[in-house]
């Protein structure tokens, strides 16, 4: 018997609607670790993930009843997760994605060939590229949101959203190149 991955822990998700604490606490102990990493990879910084993450939490289990299966509990959670750290960092005034007076356009180009890289040198050229090219390449390689999802959260063009990822991995393969 298959199981739909929209109804993945549905049985829980009612008993929270239906204000049961101890269904909340269980939906929080299996997914607050990995929301805090989706935190952690945009905010950069632990205290300000931690928050986030629990600002996250208060906001699901408020707005439950919005929640009516159309993707998992999981998904719609990391997505109020990434909305957070994303107006989080605009309320910091730090840009989301630097741009110029005018969009970008890009050209066909060779693409950079790079060696086989270890992981940790990935990770650590992520965490130093700036903010907003490290947002671009959250959403894009480790959320796997396409230039369109990423254009309508970010509140850019498909267009710009493109430029920027082709930017921001043209300087994190510098960044691991140095490393």
């Amino acid at each position: 018997m298959e199981t739909e991955i929209r109804f993945t822990h549905k049985a829980i998700v009612e008993q929270c609607k239906a204000g049961n604490s101890n269904s909340q606490y269980e939906l929080y102990s299996r997914y607050v670790d990995a929301m805090y990493n989706v935190g952690f990879r945009f905010l950069g910084n632990a205290e300000d993930a931690e928050d986030i993450v629990q600002d996250s939490f208060v906001d699901a289990f408020k707005n439950l009843d919005s929640f009516k299966y159309e993707s998992s509990f999981g998904a719609w959670l990391k997505r109020i997760v990434i909305n957070k750290s994303i107006n989080y960092l605009k309320a910091r005034r730090i840009p989301v994605v630097p741009m110029d007076a005018h969009e970008f356009h890009l050209t066909d180009e060779e693409p950079v060939e790079a060696e086989a890289t270890d992981l940790d040198k990935v990770k650590k050229g992520i965490s130093q590229l700036p903010d907003g090219y490290r947002e671009i390449i959250n959403l894009y390689l480790i959320e796997g949101y396409d230039h369109v999802e990423i254009a309508e959260i970010l509140g850019i063009s498909t267009s710009t959203s493109k430029s920027q990822y082709h930017r921001a991995k043209k300087k994190l393969l510098e960044i691991i190149n140095e490393l």
